[in-house]
């Protein structure tokens, strides 16, 4: 080895100093190795905390058994569904006076609506004035509404007489100078073997012998709409009473929420909203099709609440609830899921759910053969805000809710 080599070698061989500031040695793989391990370990500790807590899921008992309902792709958005503004020009009426106004009537120029605290109450002017109480304070709660009653449906009789749905309570007729009200049906009798659950809507015909009314549920009542909306229970049924003889009959069964009903002008039939199934079904009261039903509108753009007739001879739907397309429905995404359902229901309250629904309103006008006329929107519900009812009166369309505490008013000749 010559003296080049020599210092060559020596310096590639010199002794390492290893001192506090020299950097600690790597060894290849060491990084990937450690974090490798980090990674197991926190999924070890993750999945030893969730296990029980699936545990503890998995035995909480769900409220609900829904049902697997298919509902289609919703209508776009286009046409006569086109979104616009249109109920923000409504004015509202009696702000903070009237909590959940569901339904309207009138005598003359004289409106009466029922209220969420059980009474039956005459609107003059700028006036409201209690005509009738139907059931028993106190009221106010979740829990007294059983008690205090929910009146729901109103229509005005052929002899000027109120006739009331009540949802706890029944069937009543109430004199609107007297207050005095008839109990003609109660949700303690059986009606085909079951309890009234849910009484919802009625119409009357003309010369008053009979009654058509809705039993939206015969397993859960008023204040649980949104479990039956979520279980879409094929639980509801359409109703005859007759005046004369007092005696109540089953015209159809089967249907999943069976909310607003009216009579067809001809009152050979009524059509009613099945709200769970975005449609509205004509169901034969008289003739030889008595017991028929067919499909009047199916996979409307929203869930219809009460049915009204309209001064050009079509029907006023109200929609507290829309299907957005384009756009995500939360109704239509789980209606095929129902393990989903039960999930939700066994971690979060029927209220907390209620906030993941769109608070968007919308009143349609369908032509006779039902086909929509046209659309009243207000997105985000600003102004009228969980519409159950549009009624339609001099001009005006008076517009109910089943949980805002005002009525609204919107003037037809304006849009």
């Amino acid at each position: 080895m010559n003296e080049t080599d020599g210092v060559r070698f020596r310096r590639l061989n010199r002794p390492q100093v290893i001192t506090d500031e020299s950097p600690e040695p790597q060894y290849k793989g060491t990084s990937t190795y450690s974090g490798k391990v980090f990674r197991v370990t926190l999924l070890t500790l993750g999945s030893l905390m969730l296990f029980p807590l699936l545990g503890v899921i998995l035995l909480l008992e769900s409220p609900i058994q829904p049902d697997a309902v298919s509902l289609g792709e919703p209508p776009l958005m286009t046409g006569c569904f086109e979104p616009n503004f249109k109920l923000r020009q409504a004015v509202r009426l009696f702000e903070d006076q009237l909590v959940g106004p569901e339904s309207i009537a009138n005598i003359g120029d004289v409106l009466y609506t029922g209220t969420a605290d059980g009474k039956i109450v005459r609107i003059e002017g700028k006036s409201i004035h209690v005509v009738a109480t139907l059931g028993r304070p106190p009221c106010g709660s979740r829990d007294d509404e059983p008690t205090c009653g929910r009146p729901l449906g109103i229509r005005v009789g052929p002899n000027g007489t109120l006739f009331v749905a009540d949802a706890y309570l029944g069937l009543f007729e109430v004199n609107p100078t007297t207050g005095e009200a008839d109990h003609l049906v109660s949700t303690r009798q059986l009606v085909g073997g079951r309890r009234l659950s849910f009484v919802n809507d009625l119409d009357v015909t003309q010369d008053g012998r009979k009654v058509y009314f809705t039993d939206s549920s015969s397993r859960w009542q008023r204040r649980d709409y949104l479990h039956l909306i979520m279980e879409a229970t094929a639980d509801g049924r359409v109703l005859e009473y007759d005046t004369v003889t007092r005696e109540v009959s089953v015209l159809m069964d089967g249907l999943r929420f069976a909310n607003g009903i009216v009579l067809c002008p001809d009152e050979e039939s009524v059509l009613v909203a099945e709200t769970t199934m975005a449609r509205i079904r004509r169901i034969h009261v008289s003739g030889l099709n008595k017991g028929g039903m067919d499909t009047f509108v199916d996979n409307l753009p929203g869930f219809p609440d009460n049915i009204r007739r309209s001064s050009s001879g079509g029907y006023w739907v109200a929609m507290s609830a829309v299907r957005p397309n384009p756009g995500f429905s939360m109704l239509d995404f789980l209606s095929q899921k129902p393990w989903i359902k039960k999930l939700i229901f066994k971690l979060l309250s029927a209220e907390v759910v209620l906030k993941f629904v769109p608070r968007y309103s919308l009143v349609l006008e369908l032509r006779e053969g039902g086909s929509c006329a046209r659309s009243f929107h207000d997105p985000h519900g600003m102004v009228a805000a969980y519409i159950s009812e549009a009624h339609e009166h001099d001009g005006h369309l008076f517009l109910g809710s089943f949980r805002s505490p005002f009525l609204c008013k919107l003037d037809l000749s304006q849009v």
